[in-house]
C-alpha cells in the first residue's frame, strides 16, 4: 500500500536520520525530495504546498536543529504533519440514533460502493455486534441488486428486495420500513453510481437522502484515482451533507495521493479503507497508523486489531495453554496457524504492517501469497496423524508419498519441514516465561516516534 510514496520518502529521510547535525541546506534538500515524491504520488498541489510549509517551519526551528538527534526529530515532524493532513485521529461512525440508524453510500460508478456496503455491514456485525440490514437502490446497473443480495447472504445481513419497477427513493423508504420490522440496528443504503458527476445522479441521491435522513452519508472513492478522488469527493460534498469518506482499493494504490488529499480538499474525514476484495477486507482509517506505514515504520496496532478480529480465539487459547504446559508445537498446530494467516490475507498482507517491511528485497513478499499457504496446508493434510505429531518419522519414502498426495515436489516437503522447525523454535521461546513480553519489547523499539502499545 502506497509503496511508491513510502519508498521515496523513506529514502529521503534515511539520509538524514543518522546525522548528528542538520543544517538548513540539507533540510531544504530533503524537503525538495519529499515535495517531488508527493507530487509524483498525485497529491493535490495545495495539500503539498501546505504540508511542505508546515514541515519547513518546524524543521528549521528549535525542535529539530537544536535536538540531540536532529535526524529523528525531522522524521517525527514529517510523521506529525502527515497525521495532521489526514485528519489527526480516527473518526468513527455516528451510530447514536433511534434504530435503525441509516448509513447512505454514494459515489461514482466502479468505485466499489456495493462491495463496500457489504464490507461495512460485516464490520458492524462483527466489531460493533449490530444487526445490519442492507438495500440497493441501484436500478440501472445490471445485476447490482443481485450482487448485494448475494453478498448479504454470504455475511448474514438482512436484505430487502423491492418489486421490479419501484423508483429508487421508494426502494429506500421500503427498505427502512423492512429494517424496522426486522429490528435491525443499522440500515445501509447502496445507491447508483455514474461514470461522471451529473445532475440526474445528484438529484436522485438527494431524493434518497431526504427520504431516509441518514446519520452517516459516506462517499465511496477509488484510491487509485488520485487527485480525481479528491475532486469528485468535493463535487459530491456540494450536493450532499457528507460525513465521511470510504477509500477503496487502497491495497493496490502505490501512490497514496487520495489518502493525503481527501481530508484537506473536502474537510471530511476518511473513515474506512478497503484493502482487498473479500468482505472482511475493510479497516478503520487511523491517520497516525497510515502515516507510520508511509514512513516505512509499519502499523503494529492495526495488525493487533486485525488479529483480534480474525483469529479464532478458542484455538489461540488452546495453543497458548499447550505451550505453557511445555507440550510440543505440532504440524497440526502449524497448519492451524497457516490457515489463520490465510484468513488474514497471507503473509504479504501482514508484512505490510510490520516495521521495516519496505526494505525487503523486491518480490520477497510475493513468496508468501495465498497459493503458497494453500500448498503448505495441502502438504500437511497429506500426512498421517502420526507424522503430524512426530515429524522425525518422515523419511525419504514418506516424503515421496506426501509429495504425490499433495501434488508437489519432494523439495517442497523439505522446505515446509524446515519452516516448521523454525516456527517450533519460535514457539518454544514464546512458551517460556516472559517470552511474549520480550517479543513485544522488540517490536516496541521499532515503533515510530511518539507511538507505542496501549498501556505502555
Amino acid at each position: 500500500m502506497f509503496k511508491g510514496l513510502s519508498d521515496r520518502i523513506s529514502q529521503s529521510l534515511d539520509r538524514v536520520k543518522g546525522r548528528g547535525r542538520l543544517t538548513e541546506d540539507n533540510i531544504r534538500q530533503t524537503l525538495r525530495e519529499i515535495r517531488m515524491a508527493l507530487l509524483e504520488a498525485d497529491v493535490a498541489l495545495p495539500v503539498v504546498k501546505d504540508f511542505i510549509e508546515h514541515v519547513r517551519e518546524r524543521a528549521v526551528g528549535q525542535e529539530v536543529l537544536k535536538s540531540l538527534t536532529p535526524g529523528q526529530a525531522l522524521v517525527k515532524v514529517v510523521n506529525d504533519e502527515m497525521v495532521r493532513v489526514m485528519g489527526e485521529a480516527h473518526d468513527g461512525l455516528n451510530l447514536h440514533g433511534k434504530p435503525p440508524v441509516v448509513i447512505l453510500m454514494a459515489g461514482l460508478q466502479g468505485a466499489g460502493k456495493t462491495t463496500s456496503t457489504a464490507k461495512l455491514a460485516r464490520y458492524l456485525m462483527e466489531s460493533e455486534k449490530k444487526k445490519v440490514a442492507v438495500v440497493s437502490t441501484d436500478v440501472r446497473r445490471p445485476a447490482a441488486i443481485e450482487q448485494l443480495e448475494t453478498l448479504a447472504g454470504d455475511i448474514g445481513a438482512v436484505f430487502y428486495r423491492a418489486e421490479s419497477g419501484t423508483e429508487p427513493r421508494r426502494i429506500a423508504e421500503q427498505g427502512l420500513e423492512h429494517a424496522r420490522r426486522q429490528h435491525a440496528d443499522v440500515l445501509i443504503v447502496d445507491t447508483a453510481g455514474r461514470l461522471h458527476v451529473d445532475a440526474d445522479l445528484m438529484q436522485e441521491v438527494r431524493d434518497i437522502h431526504a427520504a431516509v435522513e441518514p446519520l452517516e452519508t459516506l462517499f465511496v472513492v477509488d484510491a487509485m484515482t488520485g487527485q480525481d478522488a479528491a475532486r469528485s469527493a468535493a463535487a459530491f460534498g456540494e450536493a450532499l451533507p457528507l460525513t465521511g469518506v470510504v477509500l477503496t482499493k487502497a491495497d493496490g494504490d502505490a501512490r497514496g495521493g487520495a489518502a493525503l488529499s481527501v481530508r484537506q480538499v473536502t474537510g471530511k474525514p476518511i473513515k474506512f479503507m478497503g484493502v482487498g476484495e473479500k468482505t472482511d477486507a475493510l479497516e478503520p482509517f487511523h491517520p497516525d497508523r497510515v502515516a507510520s506505514r508511509i514512513l516505512g515504520m509499519g502499523d503494529v496496532l492495526s495488525l493487533v486489531d486485525e488479529v483480534q478480529r480474525k483469529v479464532d480465539q478458542e484455538k489461540a487459547d488452546k495453543l497458548g495453554k499447550k505451550l505453557k504446559k511445555g507440550k510440543g508445537f505440532s504440524l497440526a498446530d502449524f497448519r492451524d496457524q497457516l490457515e489463520q494467516m490465510q484468513n488474514m490475507g497471507g503473509v504479504g498482507a501482514l508484512l505490510d504492517k510490520l516495521p521495516g517491511a519496505g526494505k525487503l528485497p523486491p518480490g520477497a513478499a510475493s513468496q508468501f501469497d495465498d497459493r503458497a499457504i494453500r500448498r503448505q496446508v495441502a502438504i500437511i493434510n497429506s500426512m498421517t496423524r502420526e507424522e503430524r505429531r512426530k515429524p522425525a518419522v518422515i523419511n525419504g519414502s514418506r516424503k515421496r508419498r506426501i509429495a504425490r498426495g499433495s501434488g508437489v515436489e519432494v523439495q517442497d516437503v523439505n522446505k515446509l519441514l524446515k519452516q516448521f522447525t523454525q516456527a517450533q523454535k519460535m514457539m518454544r521461546k514464546m512458551g517460556k516465561k516472559g517470552g511474549m513480553k520480550k517479543m513485544m519489547r522488540g517490536l516496541q523499539g521499532k515503533m515510530p516516534p511518539g507511538m507505542g502499545f496501549p498501556g505502555q
